[in-house]
């Protein structure tokens, strides 16, 4: 399997008009670039949990996320990178066809448990997953700990140079990281992938450390809901893609872009403003798509 490589991060110039029309500059952070599986945000904000379960001699990390998870997928590589035995908790009842993500992680050497909704919801971990010897990480890499790693993605390029730095949110981990690692002056912004997920602002303000930096949250851009899309969100990628031969996803990068997109248009950032969107990874989510919806 290959290594993760952050020397492959790039920081690529995007050019749309309505950018030149306002006098905007806009530039997108690859991270999406780093590794096929563990890529963008994922191997941020699981290398502390990773570095944690060894020093406490764990054995098994186990880690919770839907059949299409990008999460999932990310853990199963980066442990079989670490040497570690994983289990994924997945949310619903087992398929009877696995999805492209569950198979790969099971290739990977994952073990994986379906358990209910219910109590997926409920957080109830089976019996058999009751160890000393497991590592536990939330869904999406949330906590404290992926936080601290995602404030380590602003050092993959020259930060000072942004009025806006821009990211999807999920968990909220990521921003959290970023919001942390940001300067004063800046505004960090978030893109909610979820609908109507308010709590989202509460649930990263818990993990912020650095109180003197403030973040937004759009909650609108989310077409439909979690992993929903719609004709607008599919043009759009097929044209940003054409437009700057960078592949986004559906679940997370699509939005982000869109959204921004949709907020230049809007005079939302001032004439002048330098804006970063981060590339998060996840295109192995676009697996799920009809053959042919995208174009790369």
């Amino acid at each position: 399997m290959k290594e993760i490589s952050l020397s492959k991060i790039t920081t690529d110039k995007i050019t749309w008009p309505a950018l030149e029309n306002n006098s905007i500059g806009a530039d997108m952070l690859r991270l999406d670039k780093i590794h096929p599986l563990v890529s963008g945000n994922k191997w941020f904000k699981l290398r502390y949990y990773l570095e944690e379960a060894k020093q406490q001699n764990k054995k098994r990390v186990v880690t919770f996320g839907g059949a299409w998870s990008n999460h999932i997928i990310a853990t199963a590589a980066a442990c079989k990178l670490h040497g570690f035995s994983s289990t994924g908790i997945i949310r619903g009842e087992k398929p009877t066809v696995f999805s492209e993500t569950l198979q790969q992680a099971a290739e990977l050497g994952m073990e994986l448990v379906f358990i209910s909704r219910e109590d997926y919801t409920a957080k109830k971990i089976p019996a058999h997953l009751q160890s000393e010897t497991n590592y536990f990480i939330q869904q999406g890499g949330y906590g404290a700990t992926g936080a601290k790693g995602a404030s380590e993605i602003l050092n993959f390029c020259e930060k000072e140079k942004y009025t806006h730095i821009c990211c999807a949110a999920g968990t909220g981990t990521m921003l959290a990281g970023l919001s942390d690692a940001a300067l004063p002056s800046q505004q960090v912004i978030g893109i909610s992938v979820l609908k109507n997920n308010f709590q989202l602002d509460g649930d990263v303000k818990k993990l912020i450390l650095n109180k003197h930096t403030g973040f937004s949250i759009f909650h609108d851009y989310h077409s439909g809901g979690y992993a929903k899309y719609n004709n607008q969100l599919i043009h759009f990628i097929n044209e940003f893609y054409r437009q700057t031969g960078i592949p986004t996803d559906f679940v997370y990068t699509g939005k982000l872009s869109f959204a921004v997109a949709d907020l230049v248009q809007k005079d939302f950032f001032p004439p002048g403003s330098h804006i970063l969107l981060i590339h998060s990874g996840g295109l192995t989510g676009n697996a799920s798509l009809k053959k042919g919806l995208l174009i790369f």
